[in-house]
């Protein structure tokens, strides 16, 4: 209760949550979503529209004239949508959620204090929601949602009819129309992506805890070794671990429970990795498994979605099954297509390790690969410069570039005293092939010259909900 307590008050909507305390969703019927094309807040919206409440919601982006697809789709979904200035909020309004991201001044936040209707915060939703089911939690500071997505599809797949919460939308859902990155089952399993970066991990109390691993990201190491105690601490049944991964490996319940590709000692094992174009290979303890997607972070991903199912009465071979048919989720690994002999490929990758990750997987396409970066937020680029510099220098080959373009800013308070461009001279140090671009716009026409006849572009960045426009349009004027 104390790191509860020392969390909460570390956010400006303390005041409201000591003071509202809301212990069930049971007698909310209208809720009011602040924020709600954002990809944790639309998955929780949707998932509360699937079980009959009146959902709507505002963002920032949605603005008078301006098309937005996340917007249609929410209504698709009986999800009213409203621009941010407090116009969808009313005495009718039961409940109001909001992110952290969200300011006290901010004009919506204002009206539902002057309502006296209760705010919570994104978390403390999805820890509501969690409370329902019996929540299988997937940590880590990589592979989150893509480990999330496989799980769902294994259990989906094996009958069991499991809803799932994620930061990322499933193409399968996807091309149904939906956002895709939350789906109401009939059975009893929920599978969640708990974010460690804002401190939320520790709030809940699943069934089955799964720590993927363990990067410096959004904290130092120390803090998040702290977080994730706390998150084996409260999980009730199954704790799972990476034990291939030297930061995770020290909070294994039990060996024959945990992971591993490599020869660490665990119960389940990945071995004969091999790759082909946008194909992997493995085997789960001798059983063999292929997926349609790149690079060894992905068979770890598998392996942990494997180990966790079969764990729950799911045999591995349908794990397989399951696996074989896995469509991936929006803008991981995603392939725009080929043109000119050049493959394109957008990742979501945004933090050291991704990036370094998402570059590896790439190589075995072609002989030269450029792969291109948009850092997000002066604060945590400042605060992973050295990271950034290290994996990615260590994941290029000597023929192999990297780009970037100037850092995202989302708004509010921040001091830009980082640039990009100082990544770049960081990574020319150390003798690779390193270039800044500062509008991204600009990109294409910089870097035709530098494209071979073998080469494969790599594009990465997070936050920016116009990457994928950005993705589109840079693959159609290639």
């Amino acid at each position: 209760m104390i790191i509860l307590v020392l969390f909460w008050l570390q956010s400006s909507f303390v005041i409201y949550h000591l003071n509202n305390m809301v212990s069930s969703l049971d007698k909310y019927q209208n809720i009011f979503f602040i924020g709600v094309a954002g990809a944790g807040m639309s998955a929780l919206a949707q998932f509360l529209a699937g079980i009959k409440k009146t959902i709507s919601g505002s963002d920032r982006f949605f603005i008078p004239g301006q098309h937005n697809e996340t917007r249609d789709k929410l209504e698709s979904e009986g999800i009213k949508c409203f621009l941010q200035d407090g116009s969808g909020m009313d005495d009718n309004t039961d409940l109001v959620i909001a992110s952290t991201a969200v300011e006290e001044t901010n004009v919506e936040i204002r009206k539902a204090k002057k309502l006296n209707i209760p705010i919570l915060l994104r978390s403390e939703l999805l820890t509501l929601i969690s409370d329902t089911k019996k929540t299988i939690a997937v940590g880590g500071t990589s592979g989150k949602s893509t480990t999330t997505a496989m799980l769902f599809d294994i259990l989906d797949h094996a009958g069991l009819e499991p809803s799932i919460i994620s930061g990322a939308g499933l193409v399968r859902l996807q091309k149904k129309g939906k956002i895709g990155n939350a789906y109401v089952g009939k059975g009893e399993w929920l599978v969640i992506e708990a974010d460690e970066s804002d401190g939320s991990i520790v709030n809940y109390h699943p069934e089955v805890g799964l720590l993927l691993n363990i990067d410096k990201d959004h904290k130092e190491i120390e803090e998040l070794m702290n977080i994730f105690q706390t998150f084996k601490g409260h999980t009730k049944r199954l704790f799972v671990v990476n034990a291939s991964n030297g930061m995770t490996a020290p909070f294994s319940q039990n060996k024959k429970q945990d992971f591993s590709a490599t020869e660490a000692n665990a119960g389940f094992r990945a071995t004969d990795f091999k790759q082909t174009g946008f194909q992997i290979q493995f085997k789960i303890n001798g059983v063999e498994f292929v997926l349609n997607a790149m690079g060894r972070h992905n068979m770890e991903n598998a392996l942990a979605a494997s180990a966790i199912a079969n764990q729950l009465g799911v045999d591995l071979k349908v794990c397989a099954n399951a696996i074989k048919n896995y469509e991936g989720i929006y803008r991981r690994n995603q392939i725009m297509g080929q043109k000119n002999g050049i493959w394109v490929i957008d990742d979501y990758a945004h933090n050291p390790a991704k990036v370094a990750a998402a570059i590896r997987s790439v190589q075995p396409l072609a002989k030269k690969v450029i792969a291109w970066f948009q850092p997000h937020g002066y604060g945590p680029t400042r605060f992973l410069r050295n990271d950034f510099v290290k994996e990615i220098s260590e994941a290029l080959r000597p023929q192999d570039e990297i780009w970037m373009s100037e850092i995202f800013y989302a708004g509010g308070t921040t001091t830009k005293n980082i640039s990009a461009a100082d990544l770049i001279d960081d990574l020319r140090s150390f003798g690779r092939n390193a270039f800044f671009v500062d509008n991204r716009d600009d990109l294409i026409s910089q870097l035709r010259s530098h494209l071979t006849g073998d080469s494969a572009i790599l594009l990465m960045g997070a936050r920016d909900p116009s990457l994928d426009e950005f993705a589109k349009k840079f693959f159609e004027e290639l």
